[in-house]
């Protein structure tokens, strides 16, 4: 009874505490992080920097089922406070100060961090990775499930000799160092993200490696029985990225970019920033290449290194910011790669099941945040491309530049996002908002139209089936 009294207590006290949590500035974070595989468990130290904004009595992390050893502020034990869900400082934490929280922790995660090998029969494939997505690092790691918290992350990662590590940042060959029966890995961040993009994977990998136009060093990882397989897998990695860089006309905004197959993965991939990790199905030979192959996954998640990552939404109902966006610059990737003719049978293909869902009564918003997978994607690639063409493509270009500079590592809404297109265009853009975001329905025919101007061979289609049609008409 009394546990659960304390539960309910701090219960109630978590919401005044969420209401001043923004009154405080998280910084910068040493992590440094144990997996123990033959107990599914993690070990970790964390060392934050925080800054005061206003005076507050108490500062609280996201910590899921975690059981804590010291904890020191400003490098003295302290008490706090917990349940299954956080962990809570009470004092008074004075304006304009800086403090630092170090924690000591173990866990045994029931998601996000998933240990393969060590208890089934898959002999010599062992690995451990990650998928925080959402809000879900703080099983892991004491973080923040808001995405409005933006810190600078270095991570040290033990792993058993004989298996690679790799995780956000700059991998700090240097200070690898022999730990037992471990070593340790360091990466290092240079700018601030969320933590939900947090993200490690340790295997037995080689890599490949390449340079982008812009000097940006890319490291494709593969299994090593692999190799012959490492081209038609990365097929054009350097093509999508240097396009990417001079399409969205803003620099790649990260120390490096890396891509890292898994098994059993959750997703086709996972956009943590410089680290994609994605599902070892997409690793093929060149006759598999045809029929599946990764270059939308690759194109799709090295987008997010802009839209997701670098600009992130404030919350779930500016998700288009993130999926439309990505979804829309994997198909102009598709597009530099493979032709017109591909890009627009896409969205060809992609309207005619937006109207299919429309048609079933289930068409959805993009401001939904509980909106499809299909409607955050697919009709948020086909927004954008509608207000590229409404907009013109120079006050487009210009406005997802000036959008990107202005909440560079920060967070935005879609208001925020349309308000820079409008400044640079000196288009008024409620009618496109209502059109295309509010509206469940897909404006159809003037998607049709928008394609028939763009495309020949869609024209030809086009004008066969209306043909068609008033043949059968006119029997």
């Amino acid at each position: 009874m009394k546990r659960l009294i304390l539960v309910l207590f701090l219960l109630h006290a978590l919401s005044g505490i969420s209401q001043h949590q923004d009154k405080v500035d998280f910084t910068y974070a040493d992590v440094y992080i144990k997996p123990v595989p033959d107990e599914n468990k993690i070990i970790g130290t964390v060392a934050y920097k925080f800054k005061v904004l206003s005076d507050v009595d108490s500062v609280f992390l996201d910590a899921k089922n975690m059981k804590f050893g010291y904890v020191s502020l400003d490098d003295k034990i302290t008490k706090f406070d917990q349940t299954d869900e956080i962990i809570i400082f009470r004092q008074k934490f004075k304006a304009n100060q800086t403090y630092s929280l170090g924690i000591g922790f173990e866990v045994e995660p029931k998601q996000t961090v998933y240990f393969l090998g060590w208890d089934d029969s898959i002999i010599g494939n062992e690995q451990i990775w990650t998928q925080g997505q959402g809000k879900y690092t703080s099983h892991w790691l004491p973080s923040f499930d808001a995405m409005e918290e933006k810190v600078e992350f270095d991570l040290t990662i033990a792993a058993p000799i004989g298996l690679k590590v790799v995780a956000n940042g700059q991998n700090l060959l240097t200070s690898v160092r022999k730990n037992k029966e471990f070593l340790d890995w360091n990466f290092d961040m240079e700018k601030p993200m969320s933590s939900y993009l947090l993200a490690f994977a340790i295997g037995n990998y080689d890599k490949q490696e390449l340079t982008s136009k812009s000097g940006i060093q890319i490291e494709n990882y593969y299994y090593p029985e692999d190799s012959l397989k490492v081209e038609p897998t990365y097929r054009y990695t350097k093509k999508i990225f240097d396009f990417l860089e001079k399409e969205i006309d803003f620099p790649y905004p990260w120390q490096n970019y890396k891509q890292i197959p898994v098994r059993d993965f959750l997703y086709a991939g996972m956009e943590n920033t410089t680290t994609t990790i994605f599902s070892d199905g997409y690793v093929i030979d060149s006759t598999a290449f045809v029929d599946k192959n990764y270059v939308n996954v690759n194109a799709h998640e090295l987008a997010h290194q802009w839209f997701g990552n670098l600009v992130t939404e404030k919350d779930g109902n500016q998700h288009w910011l993130h999926e439309g966006f990505a979804t829309y610059y994997a198909y102009l990737a598709e597009q530099h790669v493979f032709g017109d003719d591909h890009f627009y049978w896409k969205l060809y293909e992609t309207l005619q099941r937006l109207a299919a869902e429309v048609a079933k009564g289930e068409g959805q918003s993009l401001l939904n945040p509980k909106a499809s997978s299909l409607t955050f994607y697919e009709k948020g690639a086909w927004a954008l491309f509608m207000l590229r063409n409404q907009s013109g493509n120079a006050a487009f270009k210009k406005g997802i530049y000036s959008y990107l500079e202005k909440f560079q590592f920060k967070n935005a809404t879609i208001a925020d996002f349309l308000i820079e297109l409008e400044t640079v265009s000196g288009q008024d853009l409620s009618g496109f908002r209502k059109n295309w975001l509010e509206n469940t329905k897909i404006p159809f025919e003037i998607a049709k139209e928008q394609l028939r101007s763009s495309s020949k061979s869609l024209d030809v289609l086009f004008s066969l089936e209306e043909e068609l049609q008033r043949a059968q008409s006119d029997d």
